[in-house]
C-alpha cells in the first residue's frame, strides 16, 4: 500500500543546513541541500526525488544512496522512513560495445 504524503501540510520555511553541500549520490553528485530543497519544492515521494535529481540513477542504480535519501526526505516530511515506499531498483549496468554482441555471436554458430 502506497502512503500519500498530505501535500497541503506547510513544511514552513527551508533553512539551510550546514552540511548540505555533502554528498549522497556520488553516481550523480546530488547533495544533501539539493535532497532537502526538492522537499520543499514539493517533492514528497522516493520516485519524485529521483526523477528531479537523478539520484539513484547512476552506475549503482540507488544501491550506495537509497537508504539515505530515504533518511532525509523522511526527516524533512517529519514521518517514519517505513512510510516511504522505496524507487524500483535495478541492477547496476554497464554499457558494451556492439562488437561485443557480435563476438558472441560467432562463438556460437
Amino acid at each position: 500500500m502506497e502512503t500519500i504524503y498530505d501535500r497541503t501540510e506547510d513544511l514552513g520555511e527551508y533553512i539551510p543546513e550546514p552540511d548540505d553541500d555533502r554528498i549522497i549520490c556520488r553516481c550523480e553528485e546530488v547533495t544533501k541541500g539539493e535532497i532537502r530543497r526538492a522537499v520543499y519544492d514539493g517533492m514528497f515521494t522516493i520516485t519524485e526525488i529521483r526523477r528531479y535529481l537523478r539520484c539513484g540513477m547512476g552506475l549503482c542504480q540507488g544501491q550506495t544512496c537509497a537508504k539515505l535519501v530515504k533518511g532525509i526526505v523522511a526527516r524533512e516530511l517529519k514521518i517514519s522512513p517505513a512510510l516511504l515506499e522505496p524507487a524500483t531498483s535495478r541492477a547496476p549496468m554497464r554499457p558494451l560495445e556492439m562488437k561485443i554482441y557480435a563476438k558472441e555471436g560467432e562463438d556460437n554458430e
